[in-house]
């Protein structure tokens, strides 16, 4: 077997249709395009995307990468380390951490990120966590409780 021997399967190849050749030929006259108007003229057609003069969707959305959050919570946040330098037993919520300067502004709730380690049991009361948040405080022997 040569590359010269390879034919497609017989009778899957059909010639293309030849149109606007009478009619006679089967397509004759208006080829099968109907009437008049944009899409029986020859050429491409219009280009993708379009609608016609009305403002195509592409330019209707949002521009970038995402639609925005409508709603979307902001929360003032800490990671785990932040927390590793307070003493044992501290009861640690958004307003001591104000006071202690450990956080400087108030931009919501806080909730609290599992970035870094702690070895010191801490209580503490915040609006969210995340998972390794949650573990890392139980494996120092401290609490963790949601507040509203």
């Amino acid at each position: 077997m040569r590359i010269n021997d390879a034919q497609p399967q017989a009778g899957s190849k059909r010639r293309r249709r030849r149109v606007g050749r009478g009619i006679s030929a089967g397509q004759g006259a208006s080829c099968g395009f109907g009437m008049r108007g944009q899409k029986s003229r020859s050429g491409s057609g219009t280009r993708p995307g379009f609608e016609g003069g009305q403002m195509p969707l592409y330019r209707r959305i949002p521009k970038l990468k995402h639609f925005p959050l409508v709603n979307q919570k902001k929360y003032t946040i800490i990671n785990i380390k932040g927390l590793a330098d307070l003493a044992a037993g501290t009861e640690v919520s958004l307003e001591s951490l104000l006071t202690a300067g450990i956080l400087t502004t108030n931009d919501g709730p806080l909730k609290v990120l599992g970035d870094g380690d702690i070895s010191v049991a801490l209580n503490v009361k915040a609006s969210a966590f995340t998972q390794s948040a949650r573990e890392k405080i139980e494996q120092a022997g401290g609490t963790w409780e949601v507040v509203a």
